[in-house]
């Protein structure tokens, strides 16, 4: 018998492990692969954006599913909590644009192994095993089944992630389990995940990446996202960083809804980017329009903004007129790409949906079902965008269980 078992050795099982050992409690975590947080290694690239350094008011806004229900947690376990625990656990942090907090190393095995070092000071118990079957009896959860072995304990804490990257453990497991105990799991989605295209040019320039651009996403006419940064052409459509965090404000997938604007050219406003167009120009008068842009855009994107200029690529540009010099300057800076869909959910970063708010007690993390169980992180309904927002969620929702565990 153990007081708390958690089932998941991830950001929020780790987090809730150690509070509670802190706390006096004995503690059984179950994680079935051979390393605490597989995934946290993985995240930011490999360096692991642990939080955002603004005021949880901050966080909240950029929650879009569910919000409210992180009032509670966050005011128990602030984003400044979680950065001063990680530096009294000896890793220096720091804060890079966006407010967004990584590691001084910028290696994400900094951010794990230091939370699986402290659950091993404090005694935690970690059984490499995956947790078949929650144990109720009487209306209590007490306990969990792993194979023909069954381990008691006073709570147990489903934390064990969403379906995103399942190679990293995350295969679905705490729905299933939740589900068992008569919970509602809301529709499951990819959130920060790569975008397909029907635009054939995307496959035309696969492996392009693009730095220092402004990807602008727009639902229909709206424009609803829009930041500078780097972007990825796949043969499937658009990877990379701006491209995932579009994605996350992407709500319902439907045809010809929702699009994307590339500005090519952000540091230029559309008078000096003119100006640049025409000094290229001036050096090219007698080469055919193709050739005439080659110090101004990537090889890999001249043959696809020439075909959409519809000026001929053999055109030659001392006879391109205003007009068609204006109309090019206006695709750099308003470069479009069509959206048609998500590409598949173990392909993103977080799993959008879960086990529904209204099940759960905001302030404890304990179901409203079955007394005994309790939820932290990515099994929960709640996703956030990118920027360090979403381990913050685990870590809260992680602390506030261990408390009242």
């Amino acid at each position: 018998m153990t007081d708390i078992i958690i089932i998941g050795g991830g950001a929020a099982g780790c987090m809730a492990a150690l509070q509670a050992a802190r706390l006096g409690k004995s503690v059984l975590v179950f994680e079935k692969n051979e390393k605490l947080g597989r995934k946290l290694r993985i995240t930011g690239k490999g360096r692991c954006n642990v939080t955002n350094n603004s005021p949880s008011e901050e966080h909240m806004r950029n929650i879009p599913v569910n919000p409210r229900f992180m009032y509670s947690s966050f005011s128990l376990f602030s984003p400044e909590d979680t950065m001063a625990l990680f530096e009294e656990l000896g890793v220096a942090l720091k804060t890079e644009r966006g407010n967004r907090v990584f590691p001084v190393s910028d290696k994400a095995d900094d951010i794990a192994d230091a939370m699986a070092g402290e659950m091993k000071k404090l005694r935690v118990k970690v059984i490499h095993k995956r947790v078949t079957k929650l144990i109720i009896n009487e209306g209590r959860c007490c306990g969990v089944r792993s194979g023909n072995e069954e381990y008691m304990a006073n709570s147990v804490l489903i934390a064990c992630g969403g379906k995103s990257y399942p190679n990293t453990g995350s295969t679905g497991d705490g729905y299933t389990l939740a589900e068992s105990a008569g919970h509602t799991i809301t529709e499951l989605k990819p959130s920060l995940v790569p975008l397909t295209s029907p635009d054939k040019f995307c496959a035309e320039m696969m492996g392009l990446s693009l730095r220092n651009v402004t990807l602008t996403l727009y639902d229909r006419e709206k424009p609803i996202y829009s930041e500078l940064g780097e972007m990825l052409f796949t043969h499937f459509g658009l990877s990379g960083p701006l491209v995932l965090s579009a994605s996350s404000h992407i709500r319902e997938m439907e045809p010809n809804r929702y699009s994307l604007k590339i500005d090519l050219k952000p540091g230029l406003s559309p008078e000096q980017l003119d100006a640049r167009i025409q000094r290229d120009f001036a050096e090219n008068l007698n080469r055919d329009f193709i050739n005439g842009i080659r110090k101004l855009l990537p090889a890999k994107l001249i043959p696809v903004a020439v075909r959409l200029s519809g000026i001929s690529p053999e055109q030659k540009v001392n006879g391109i007129t205003r007009e068609q010099r204006h109309k090019f300057g206006e695709l750099i800076k308003s470069f479009p790409v069509r959206i048609s869909g998500f590409r598949p959910i173990d392909e993103a970063i977080i799993t959008s949906g879960g086990v529904s708010v209204k099940e759960i007690d905001p302030r404890t993390m304990e179901s409203k079902l079955l007394p005994g169980l309790f939820f932290a992180g990515e099994v929960i309904d709640i996703d956030a965008y990118t920027g360090g927002f979403n381990l913050q969620i685990a870590f809260s929702t992680a602390y506030s269980a261990a408390l009242y565990m």
